[in-house]
């Protein structure tokens, strides 16, 4: 072979391998660039219906689009499984994209509460500890009752009057004690904590240290007397109610389950209001068989005038 064509012959071989690589070079660097580009769209969770303030999501209230990234929220679910069972704090309109902030609790920033007071109803507060407010778990959206006691004898006196002398005498050591469920079905709109106290966040954080690494511990809580507003949409004339037993008597509120105002479909409902007898003593004792003290007839010595 003549030494023109061996060159030409090499000649073509190197090109073919620069073209080659050039070509590997150039997909590498597209499919590089394409890995590391961000998504310009992404699923997006909304309201398919209007869900009121205070529900629980359930599935059929929700569905996931695809969105362009520049139209979703900064704190847009990208999973109805993130929404499922959570209460919202806020009324959510059908076609709206459900965002953190529709489940934002009093313990990380009260909203303003007016917009969630249906027409008609005022806001009341209620101070109660971990005893009288269920451990002081009550949230925004949840539904209690309200119990009231009273007790002690100026609340409920019994007397006495004199046949002959007309006079008025107080009978003591009687039971004055009354309990009623006075009010059913008020919601929630706002929820307020103090701080806790300094001492108790380096106790806890002391006892966190401590802990043994795999170590499993029954659930605990302390009693440290942690108190919380709970604020409730009332009629005024609930708002009556409320203010006399704070003033005389003391407040006790019982969660509602959800369960109780939903149908067997899943719709919303309003429950009838139970009908309880209130508690006294002579409750306790006819209808629950309490005992009560047994008198006995001491018998005094001859000359002794009682």
């Amino acid at each position: 072979m003549k030494r023109s064509n061996r060159l030409i012959l090499l000649i073509g071989i190197f090109l073919a391998i620069v073209a080659f690589v050039g070509i590997v070079l150039v997909f590498q660097g597209q499919g590089t660039g394409t890995a590391n580009m961000p998504p310009t769209e992404l699923p997006t969770v909304y309201a398919k219906v209007d869900i009121p303030f205070g529900t629980q999501v359930s599935a059929d209230q929700v569905e996931a689009r695809v969105k362009p990234v520049d139209q979703r929220a900064p704190d847009a679910f990208n999973d109805v499984g993130l929404v499922i069972g959570r209460t919202v704090t806020t009324n959510v309109l059908a076609g709206k994209q459900l965002q953190e902030s529709d489940f934002a609790l009093s313990r990380t920033g009260q909203a303003p509460i007016a917009g969630n007071i249906e027409q008609g109803l005022r806001a009341v507060a209620i101070q109660v500890d971990q005893v009288s407010g269920v451990g002081t778990l009550i949230n925004v959206g949840d539904r209690v009752d309200l119990i009231a006691g009273f007790s002690g004898p100026d609340k409920f006196p019994v007397i006495t009057i004199d046949p002959q002398t007309q006079q008025i005498t107080p009978v003591a050591g009687l039971n004055n004690t009354s309990v009623k469920l006075l009010l059913q079905n008020l919601q929630v709109v706002g929820a307020l904590f103090p701080p806790p106290p300094a001492t108790q966040t380096q106790a806890q954080g002391q006892a966190q240290g401590q802990a043994q690494p795999g170590a499993t511990t029954a659930p605990t809580t302390a009693l440290t007397g942690q108190q919380e507003l709970v604020i409730v949409a009332v009629t005024p004339q609930q708002a009556e109610v409320i203010k006399f037993a704070q003033l005389d008597g003391t407040i006790t509120l019982a969660l509602r389950s959800p369960k109780d105002f939903k149908d067997a479909n899943g719709n919303p409902v309003v429950p009838p209001p139970d009908k309880t007898t209130g508690i006294i003593l002579k409750t306790l004792v006819d209808q629950y068989g309490v005992l009560p003290p047994e008198v006995i007839e001491a018998v005094l010595p001859k000359g002794v005038k009682p």
